[in-house]
């Protein structure tokens, strides 16, 4: 039996939708900046001034409050969720954009479903539904009909190597996000605040020591301040209230969803050309996304 939507769930889907929409456009983006911005400090700067932004709004006597009383093993998960989702993953996520076309390194992110739907089912206790797994192998199954045949440039390979640890990075903090966002003993807002300060300064100060200083000009840093303000404090604070309603699963299925989009946009202004074949893989994968949201059993 199918059982019916609420409209507070309803409400998640749209909200989550609308932040891999702008997510999706930070991949073309992020291929502009990486011309000319070493690919760790890229990323740093990018989070590190979303973090500031955030800061202001952090500065409420409640939100203060709140931020005390914090307990140790909060600020333990915390500042583990912020290595895995603000540095880690993004880090390789963009040292991989410097060997791969966007849609490659995003479709790459598909298989992160199977490892965010095991995981979930062990320490979440949120096992997918049978339908749930229909659309995950559906979804997978696009994956497959991308690359098939499967023809890797030696070039290509170090790349693919490191989409798989950004890849294995956001599946665990997507397991670690919904734990403690469940909970609703940290509010989005501190729960971004935390995990993004710790995150985002360990990753510029290591880009920072293995690039050196780089010399940035007014359009970048444009790109760097539309990437900090809409596409990563806004959105992440959205995609973490997302979560309290969300399991691990859908999260991860509805982010994938970010690789047809992602696949327009690179057409449209990165000149990436995909076969009949590749667009029908990516159609697979859509059609797993909306499979999985009617929570069947």
């Amino acid at each position: 039996m199918i059982k019916t939507v609420s409209r507070d769930h309803l409400i998640a889907i749209l909200q989550a939708l609308l932040v891999i929409s702008l997510w999706a456009s930070s991949w073309v983006l992020i291929k502009f900046g990486l011309r000319d911005i070493g690919p760790l400090t890229f990323a740093g700067l990018r989070y590190f001034l979303a973090f500031l932004v955030l800061v202001p709004f952090a500065l409420s006597s409640a939100n203060r409050r709140d931020l005390r009383g914090l307990g140790r093993r909060h600020l333990l998960l915390l500042a583990a969720l912020g290595l895995l989702i603000y540095m880690l993953s993004p880090g390789t996520q963009y040292v991989a954009l410097t060997y791969l076309p966007a849609v490659t390194t995003m479709l790459l992110f598909t298989f992160s479903t199977v490892t965010v739907a095991l995981l979930s089912g062990v320490l979440l206790r949120e096992p997918p539904t049978r339908l749930q797994w229909c659309g995950i192998a559906c979804a997978l199954s696009g994956g497959y009909l991308y690359f098939h045949p499967v023809r890797i440039p030696v070039r290509e390979f170090m790349g693919m190597l490191v989409a798989l640890v950004s890849m294995l990075s956001y599946s665990i903090a997507a397991i670690l996000g919904r734990d403690i966002a469940r909970s609703r003993d940290v509010s989005p807002l501190l729960m971004t605040l935390v995990s993004m300060g710790v995150g985002s300064i360990v990753l510029l100060v290591s880009g920072l020591a293995i690039e050196g200083m780089p010399s940035i000009g007014l359009t970048n840093w444009l790109t760097i301040l539309w990437l900090s303000v809409v596409n990563t404090s806004f959105t992440f604070v959205l995609w973490n209230r997302t979560l309290r309603t969300l399991t691990a699963v859908e999260s991860s299925i509805i982010a994938n969803a970010m690789v047809v989009e992602i696949a327009v946009l690179a057409w449209l202004f990165l000149g990436e050309h995909l076969t009949i074949l590749d667009g029908a893989g990516l159609g697979l994968v859509i059609v797993g996304t909306l499979i999985v949201q009617l929570r069947g059993r």
